[in-house]
């Protein structure tokens, strides 16, 4: 799963490489509207809805992955 998430940040920031520790801190390009863009790639690539308190907190590639993976289990 996390490779499939690299690929989506990739695709959203349009980057060619992603590295593990991937945050809003760390990336340029994670500003507010790419941000909402990756939200709306992820739930339509994994068919999930994310609540508006989880899309505040997914901030960066280990966190997505984790609100992801609760999303899919519920």
């Amino acid at each position: 799963m996390k490779e499939q998430i690299i690929e989506i940040l990739k695709q959203v920031f349009k980057m060619e490489h992603v590295k593990d520790n991937i945050s809003q801190k760390t990336c340029d390009k994670w500003d507010s509207l790419s941000h909402l863009n990756l939200i709306i790639e992820l739930e339509q690539q994994y068919n999930v809805s994310f609540e508006p308190e989880d899309i505040v907190e997914m901030t960066s590639l280990q966190r997505i992955e984790q609100k992801l993976l609760k999303k899919l289990h519920e």
